[in-house]
């Protein structure tokens, strides 16, 4: 069976941490958030949630959508003026992370 293709976790880390980050926690200092550091897989599934939309193939607007329920309902932070700009532009960079890779099943690394 040849390898499936891998999804970097750090990338998709870096992506969420950069671009999304809900709950301000990257304000708390590098090592915390960063890989390694003890909040670091805070947003995982999340973004492993996203992912997975998207190689199913459903609507961008979806996955945003997905993101912005995280947030507002799960996390409780309820909508300010960037929840929705922040949902959009991860949703985008995963998206174009995704394109990199070749089409078929993933496995996260």
């Amino acid at each position: 069976m040849p390898d499936l293709p891998k999804v970097k976790l750090s990338r998709l880390r870096e992506i969420g941490w950069s671009q999304w980050d809900p709950i301000g926690l990257s304000q708390m200092g590098d090592d915390d958030w960063k890989d390694g550091g003890p909040c670091a897989d805070e947003y995982d599934s999340y973004l492993l949630g996203v992912v997975g939309r998207l190689r199913r193939g459903e609507p961008t607007s979806d996955a945003v959508a997905y993101l912005e329920e995280i947030e507002i309902d799960h996390m409780g932070g309820g909508r300010n003026p960037t929840t929705l700009g922040r949902a959009e532009a991860t949703v985008a960079a995963i998206a174009d992370y995704l394109a990199t890779l070749p089409a078929g099943p993933l496995k996260v690394r």
